[in-house]
Parts: C-alpha cells; sequence; structure tokens
C-alpha cells in the first residue's frame, strides 16, 4: 500500500507510533497508578485523569495558531516530543508528579495537531489516496498503543511505576531520533513560514522556546492551588459565551479571508466537533472506568497466570491493527465507487457501533454486581466493538479536517479539532461522578448517547454535504 502513498508518509507514520507508545503507556498506568500506589481514591483519581487528557487535548490549538505563524511543521514536531520525552521521565519521580503531566501536556500541543496537518499537505485537494493513506498512518498509531500496555504495563505493574513511567520516555526518544533521521523522505515542505531549510538560528528557537515552556511550567504550577476558586469565581455564562465569541471571531475572520465556501467547511468542521465529543467521551472510559472494571471486576486468571488489567488496553489497537488494513481498502474502493459514503454517515455509523459496546458492558456491569466478577470475554467483545466504531469515525475525522481546513490555518483548525478532544476526556473522567448524583449508570448513560446522536449526526448528513462542498 505505501508504494503509492507519500514517501514523507513512512516517517511520520513511525515518528507517530512511538510518540503514541510513550502516551498510551503513561495512560495504561495512571489511574491505576493514582488508586494503587498513589493513595488516590478512586473520584481524585478519575478527576486527576480527566484534567491531564482534556490539558492534552486543549494544547493543540494554541501548538497549531504558533505552528501556522512562526515554527512550521518540522519544528513543532522536534520541539513537542522533546517536552514530551522529559515529561515522561519527570513521571519516574513520585514528587515531580504534576510538573511531568504539565510538561506532557504542553509537548503534546505542539507535537499533536501538527503531525497530522502535516502529512495532509502531501495530497492534493481530492486526492483518492487520503483516506486510505490517514486508515494507514492510523495504523501506526495504535502498533504504538499495542506495544505500549506489553511493555509500559508490564513493567509499571510488575517491576516498578518508575521503570514503567521511564519506558514511555524511551519509546519518545526512539520517536524523535527516528524523524531526524528520516527528514529526507520529508520533501521540502514543513519550514517555519517563509523558510525552504533550516536556519541555524532554528536551535536557537528550540532552545528559547523550550526554556520559556519550563519557566510556564513552573509558574503554573506555583500557582495551582489558586486556579480552582479563580474559575469557581468565573460565572458560567461567561465561560460558555468566552469560547463561542472566540468561534464567531474565526469563523467570520475566516470568511472575510478565504470566502463563504471556507466558511462553510469550517462550520462543518465545527459541527462535527460537537458529535466527537460525545463519540470520545463514551470511548475514554478505557483509561477510567474500564481500566477499573478490568482490575476490580474482571476475573483475570488464566492458565494459572494473573493477566495485568493494563494489557486489556491493548485489544483496541491490536484491532486497528488487524481491521484497519481492511477499512483502508474499503474507503478507497468505496470513495471512487457509485456506493460511495460521505464522512458524515461514516462517522454516525461508528457512534452507533461504539453505542452497542456500552450495551454489552452494561450487561456485563450488571453480572459483576450480582456475581462479584465476570469473564475476561466481556470486555475483549467490548473493546473490538469500540475499534470497530473508532475506524468508521476517528481516521475519517482526522482526514476531513485536512480535507476543509483553508490551508493558511490547517494546524490550528487541527487544534481546534483535538479540543473537541479535550473537552470528552475531560467529561470521559467526570462522568461517572456527574451521573452517580443522579443515580443514572454511566454505560446505560453512553448507550443512549452514543446511538441517540449518531442517529442525529445521520439526519443531518444532508446539511453537512452541502457546507463541504464536495471535498468530504
Amino acid at each position: 500500500m505505501t508504494q503509492s502513498q507519500p514517501q514523507a508518509l513512512v516517517t511520520l507514520f513511525f515518528t507517530e507510533m512511538w510518540e503514541r507508545f510513550s502516551y498510551y503507556g503513561m495512560r495504561a498506568l495512571l489511574v491505576l497508578y493514582l488508586v494503587k500506589a498513589a493513595g488516590y481514591e478512586r473520584a481524585d483519581a478519575l478527576t486527576l485523569y480527566a484534567t491531564y487528557t482534556g490539558m492534552v487535548y486543549l494544547a493543540p490549538m494554541l501548538g497549531g495558531y504558533l505552528c501556522d505563524r512562526y515554527l512550521g511543521y518540522r519544528k513543532s514536531i522536534l520541539l513537542g516530543g522533546i517536552i514530551m520525552m522529559m515529561g515522561h521521565f519527570a513521571m519516574a519521580v513520585p514528587s515531580l508528579l504534576y510538573y511531568a503531566l504539565g510538561l506532557l501536556v504542553i509537548g503534546n500541543g505542539f507535537f499533536k495537531p501538527n503531525i497530522t496537518t502535516f502529512l495532509g499537505t502531501f495530497y492534493q485537494e481530492n486526492d483518492p489516496r487520503r483516506d486510505g493513506g490517514f486508515t494507514f498512518f492510523y495504523m501506526g498509531i495504535n502498533l504504538g498503543a499495542f506495544l505500549a500496555p506489553f511493555i509500559a504495563g508490564t513493567l509499571g505493574e510488575k517491576v516498578g511505576w518508575d521503570w514503567g513511567f521511564a519506558s514511555a520516555g524511551i519509546g519518545m526518544a526512539l520517536g524523535l531520533t527516528q524523524f531526524w533521521l528520516g527528514h529526507g523522505r520529508l520533501g521540502e515542505g514543513g519550514y517555519p513560514p517563509g523558510r525552504s531549510s533550516w536556519k541555524p538560528r532554528d536551535a536557537l528557537d528550540i532552545f528559547l522556546i523550550c526554556f520559556s515552556a519550563i519557566g510556564f511550567l513552573v509558574l503554573v504550577f506555583q500557582l495551582w492551588p489558586l486556579l480552582g476558586p479563580l474559575l469557581s469565581a468565573v460565572p458560567f455564562g461567561f465561560r460558555i459565551g468566552l469560547p463561542l465569541v472566540l468561534l464567531a471571531w474565526m469563523v467570520t475572520d475566516i470568511y472575510r479571508k478565504d470566502g463563504a465556501d471556507a466558511r462553510d467547511q469550517v462550520l462543518a468542521i465545527l459541527l462535527l466537533c460537537v458529535f466527537v465529543i460525545v463519540f470520545w467521551m463514551g470511548f475514554e472510559q478505557a483509561g477510567g472506568t474500564m481500566s477499573l472494571f478490568a482490575d476490580q471486576q474482571t476475573d483475570r486468571h488464566f492458565l494459572g497466570w494473573e493477566i495485568p488489567a493494563s494489557y486489556f488496553q491493548a485489544i483496541n489497537p491490536l484491532g486497528i491493527l488487524l481491521f484497519g488494513p481492511i477499512f483502508s481498502m474499503l474507503w478507497s474502493r468505496l470513495d471512487v465507487s457509485r456506493f460511495a459514503i460521505s464522512t458524515p454517515a461514516k462517522m454516525a455509523l461508528g457512534m452507533m457501533i461504539l453505542g452497542l459496546g456500552f450495551v454489552l458492558l452494561f450487561i456485563a456491569q450488571k453480572q459483576a454486581e450480582q456475581f462479584g466478577t465476570v469473564g475476561p470475554w466481556w470486555l475483549v467483545g467490548v473493546y473490538l466493538l469500540h475499534t470497530l466504531g473508532e475506524l468508521c469515525l476517528s481516521p475519517i475525522g482526522l482526514s476531513m479536517v485536512t480535507k476543509l481546513a483553508p490551508l493558511r490555518v490547517a494546524s490550528l483548525m487541527m487544534g481546534t479539532w483535538f479540543i473537541a478532544n479535550g473537552v470528552a476526556n475531560y467529561f470521559a473522567g467526570r462522568l461517572e461522578g456527574l451521573l452517580a448524583t443522579e443515580g443514572i449508570p454511566v454505560y446505560g448513560f453512553l448507550i443512549a448517547s452514543s446511538i441517540g446522536a449518531g442517529l442525529l449526526l445521520l439526519g443531518l448528513t444532508p446539511l453537512l454535504k452541502h457546507w463541504m462542498h464536495g471535498k468530504a
């Protein structure tokens, strides 16, 4: 498949693979570490997980803006990787927990939106290879995610938590190394605006930004105890209204500079962001309630061996690796046939499949409440259904943003797309606590939200296709 794809896909594939190894190694351990080693209560651990994962996906909007205006793709990817590597190694020191999480947030802001958008620059408009290429790229994400629970999870749960977290840092170092060595495949693009090659001052730029990021990080965490009361003092209407005003300004600016078609395409991205929030709010239970379900309510004994709870998080990326090539070929063939399925319809299908996974998990939860534990095959089935839903939504969504976003704000729009992921991750961690006050079972709620949102998106597909003007 890669023979017909841009050469850059190979380099970006392996860079993303190692970065995702580091991230998912961290995700596989974080909640378990907080509950079993750091002395956190379940609710507090889920809240910290929600805050961390939410901020991880909020930071890319700023990182995307700085990439578009000043840094370029190559420098942003290197800078983000360096900061994340420092964060993973800092996680191996318990007293640096919050500082480490902050480094990971900042680094991800530079890395996450820009490597994806960079890949999109290697495809021409209406290139039929795009969805297939992004699905293949998505397999790189999941190859790293598959390896992470076995390596970082085993080291963390069986050897020592610091060993698990440090292995994630080594993975990020490997990703940076192969990105640097493979830069020849990246052609002439990806440099800072107005430049066509590396300049001597680039190294100084990276040093100054790293230094500033660390200094800002220290300042933020010194003020951390004040942030909660400060945010509580801000009226709810202002917290909701300010983002809406910023979005309205962004859409107006795009209409003024890029025209009505570009405005419509950005509106389509923003509307789909709402549905993405619902999808990832359910899907990201994997690192929170589902991780605790595997640890506390799943019989993990197999042939006299107790399966580490973190291993269950390898099922999803393994499914991506097995089914990803099938979906890649499926989309590539369908998209050039008379049976082509639009991007919103693919995403709606993914949301409904996600809901079916929660039907299975809802039943498993009831069985566990009655008998104490359930067999591991319940979780296997849930993860496989969620994987199929993910393949219908996530790589297609990433590809869609690169198709629709005006080039001058491409990374900013990818950052906005990841903001939806950030909001979703925050609610994923807080959902159990929020619903508990109303006596609503979390998995029952997610059945209704996932399937209901999927049906609504299917109904809105004609409007979204009109806004996309034939580009997705």
